[in-house]
């Protein structure tokens, strides 16, 4: 059986939480995209982890987790967290690496400090973590698969090929020094070693799984507001965000992708630039980041200061939608216990017009929120396990998202540990 675990908004939902409590039932936990630009931060028996490429169901020693062909690998990176929570007492977990999964050269970093520097004002708000100009190179096929890495010869006449274009680019457009193809073949070959061990055909292997009745769960990175194709174009992130893209990068067939579990936080936050119509500002944004998340609304990659709102029914519905929902997975509903009343925006007015569909990038810039307010339950609602025993207005607090959404609300998150969570019926 294979579940998808995805964002239904700008990232940031509480995935990892997600992800590594359904991993208890799991036998394998797949990245199946995105790189080390964005964190997942979890809180377990272990203590409070910010993972960046291993799967979020790491924790576990019956788990294998699986690096899938749509990540974008930065292989040193991936070496640094292993070695980061077994030295914090984690049991050396299993590992496997795609052969076709591809490399983020010491190269795209500095090409994205690089353009990002370039823009000056108008960059995009990246997390200089090479992911754009890894992805370029990938669809320009001038990028390394792991499996290159083990054809030494032809690894150094390609390495060759491409620096030569990389160092016009370097002395013109951004006048920094050259690459050295030596000292970067040095550098792979140092990558080689280190991953050697992990590496498979994570296709074949998963597909093996799946005959064998095997639980499998596909962790997804960000969420669907930072789809290439769906979301707030240009706004986004270079890889899919979207559960149907994790069939694609984990290399499995579509059909076998049974449940789509979408989180969605009880208030909305954002990082980087792009359009947010629901947001807040000052002492009330300040608050909420304040109290938000556990130990606040930062980065976990980054930690910048996330961007604040309400929640926003209309990206939300849109963002379900597009992951192709089954269940909906709704959290820091406890952070929100300090409030009297609760905003929520139901809808947007565009030159006049009100809708809650989601529209194009051009127009959302334009959109004004459109907000109903819903009374608080001032109370702290951490600990409580049964949907019944929640205060009243936090019930019709949830039941009026569903309603608006449209999708099942079958899991209500009301703290960061693992064990903070009730499950109600569809």
């Amino acid at each position: 059986m294979v579940k998808a675990v995805v964002g239904a908004n700008w990232g940031d939902e509480g995935k990892g939480k997600i992800t590594d409590m359904l991993a208890k039932e799991t036998d394998i936990i797949v990245r199946f995209q995105g790189g080390a630009n964005a964190g997942h931060t979890i809180v377990n028996d272990y203590g409070k982890f910010a993972l960046h490429t291993l799967p979020s169901g790491v924790f576990y020693e019956h788990t294998t987790s699986v690096i899938g062909n749509g990540v974008a690998l930065n292989i040193p990176l991936l070496f640094k967290e292993i070695q980061g929570i077994v030295e914090r007492g984690v049991p050396a977990p299993t590992i496997l690496v795609s052969d076709r999964a591809q490399i983020v050269m010491p190269y795209h970093i500095l090409f994205d400090q690089y353009e990002e520097e370039r823009l000056g004002g108008k960059s995009f708000g990246s997390t200089k973590s090479g992911i754009a100009p890894f992805y370029s190179d990938k669809y320009a096929k001038i990028g390394f698969q792991v499996s290159e890495l083990f054809d030494e010869e032809a690894l150094k006449e390609k390495l060759e090929q491409v620096c030569e274009t990389k160092n016009i680019m370097l002395e013109h457009l951004y006048h920094k020094p050259a690459l050295d193809t030596k000292e970067l073949f040095d550098e792979l070959m140092k990558y080689k070693e280190m991953v050697a061990p992990y590496v498979c055909d994570v296709s074949l292997y998963l597909w093996n799984a799946i005959k064998e009745g095997k639980n499998i769960l596909l962790e997804g990175q960000l969420g669907s507001l930072k789809d290439p194709d769906h979301g707030i174009y240009p706004m986004v992130t270079s890889s899919s965000t979207l559960a149907a893209y994790g069939a694609i990068g984990a290399g499995i067939p579509p059909y076998e992708i049974k449940e789509v579990v979408t989180v969605c936080k009880a208030y909305s936050s954002a990082v980087g630039a792009g359009a947010f119509v629901s947001e807040i500002f000052g002492d009330e944004a300040d608050e909420l980041r304040k109290r938000g998340g556990d130990g606040g609304e930062y980065g976990a990659t980054t930690g910048r200061p996330r961007r604040m709102g309400w929640f926003d029914v209309v990206a939300s519905k849109y963002g379900c939608r597009i992951q192709g929902t089954t269940d909906v997975a709704f959290t820091v509903v406890d952070v929100l216990g300090y409030l009297d009343e609760i905003p929520v925006c139901t809808a947007y007015e565009i030159d006049g017009k009100v809708t809650t569909e989601f529209p194009t990038t051009g127009l959302l810039e334009k959109a004004k929120p459109v907000i109903e307010v819903l009374p608080g339950w001032k109370t702290d609602i951490r600990g409580i396990k049964k949907y019944e025993d929640l205060p009243e207005n936090c019930r019709k607090y949830i039941e009026f998202i569903e309603e608006k959404i449209g999708f099942p609300i079958t899991l209500v998150s009301n703290g960061p540990g693992r064990d903070d969570i009730i499950y109600r019926n569809k």
